[in-house]
């Protein structure tokens, strides 16, 4: 019953031990993961934890040795000149993480001064965009409100046109009307003087008219072909007007001879053809 017993208790005492080894590995686990963090964000405190480290690692390694009075010096300059060199190493370390957060807050700023001198610009532009839209509509208003007073002149004008060319027809209607009468009664003028004189020079009758030779011709053929004026146009320049009458008694004649030249009907023409109206003719032209 006492070697269970003893077995017992060594059991216990194996156990112990090692859950106490197993608390001490964390501790010392803990223990370097703060001196890490320690030693990544505090260099000075980093470089007092490796110096002590350092210490006792010496005096582990010389526990059984007593170290010499003339020794302490040097490992005193050693630790100084450790000192000193990390110590500088923190400051050009600051410096540049100094230096590179600055940098950081130029380029941060320059970044901020570019978008607010975007957004003005945007701003002014958009600006400009509206004033010139309200240009635009309103030189389009203006030239629509041109254009508009623009046809109702150029209709005003028409309107008036129209009112004055129709004054213009019933002016020249009413002259025309004058004229065809004023030509209506030359004409008959005309006629009458042909047949009161019977024989006449045709430049006389021109000038008589006042007309062109070349235009009395004209008229006279006009009026014999409407049947309005019988006659000849000899070659010495005179027209002979012949009456209906004289006609029918020309006729008379060639129908009595049966054939008639042309030399008979010459001798004879004073016979049948008067060359001075008669007193009948010449008081029927008065009468008219």
């Amino acid at each position: 019953m006492n070697v269970d017993l003893l077995i017992y208790i060594s059991a216990a005492i194996v156990i112990l031990a090692i859950i106490c080894t197993a608390l001490l590995g964390k501790r010392n686990e803990r223990a370097n993961v703060q001196n890490a963090d320690i030693d990544q964000h505090r260099p000075l405190r980093r470089r007092g934890a490796v110096r002590h480290r350092r210490r006792m690692q010496e005096n582990v390694n010389h526990a059984d040795q007593q170290p010499e009075e003339n020794d302490r010096p040097i490992y005193q300059d050693n630790d100084e000149d450790e000192d000193h060199k990390n110590e500088k190493i923190g400051t050009k370390k600051r410096a540049k993480l100094a230096a590179k957060a600055e940098k950081k807050i130029k380029r941060e700023a320059a970044e901020r001064e570019r978008e607010d001198h975007k957004k003005r610009e945007q701003l002014l532009q958009e600006e400009r965009d509206k004033e010139t839209e309200k240009e635009r509509v309103e030189q389009l208003l203006a030239e629509e409100a041109e254009k508009k007073a623009r046809e109702e002149k150029e209709w005003q004008e028409y309107e008036k046109y129209l009112k004055m060319k129709e004054a213009f027809r019933v002016e020249e209607e009413g002259f025309e009307e004058e004229n065809r009468e004023c030509k209506e009664n030359l004409l008959q003028e005309f006629l009458a003087y042909i047949k009161l004189n019977k024989v006449l020079v045709l430049e006389d009758l021109a000038a008589h008219f006042g007309l062109k030779t070349a235009n009395v011709i004209e008229r006279i053929q006009e009026l014999q072909a409407n049947g309005n004026l019988t006659g000849v146009i000899d070659d010495r320049g005179k027209f002979i007007y012949i009456s209906e009458d004289e006609l029918q008694a020309v006729a008379k004649f060639v129908r009595q001879r049966g054939r008639v030249s042309i030399t008979e009907l010459v001798e004879n023409s004073n016979n049948l053809i008067k060359l001075t109206p008669s007193k009948k003719t010449v008081a029927f032209m008065l009468n008219e």
